[in-house]
């Protein structure tokens, strides 16, 4: 079973960011990029914040039933890591 920071690695390989040796949540650069592999679109001039790009990126992979902030105010969970990377590895 793979770890949190595997799992962060493995969606940050396959949007064509760089892997991180230590442990450390997805900067807005790196969500940007797993937003547009899962065709959340977003200003890309302006990047949304941190929260919202997670929750389109949860709200596109049907985790959650709205695009809204609120609803994604933390890193994401293992379970929900597991989900982008099961997504990720379809395409």
């Amino acid at each position: 079973m793979p770890t949190v920071d595997e799992l962060r690695n493995e969606i940050r390989e396959a949007v064509d960011r760089h892997e991180r040796i230590e442990s450390t949540a997805f900067t807005k650069e790196a969500l940007a990029a797993i937003c547009a592999a899962v065709e959340y679109d977003i200003d890309t001039n302006r990047l949304p914040s941190k929260s919202q790009m997670r929750a389109g990126i949860l709200w596109k992979l049907g985790e959650i039933g709205a695009d809204d902030a609120e609803l994604a105010d933390t890193p994401f969970r293992k379970a929900q890591l597991q989900t982008i990377v099961a997504e990720l590895r379809d395409e």
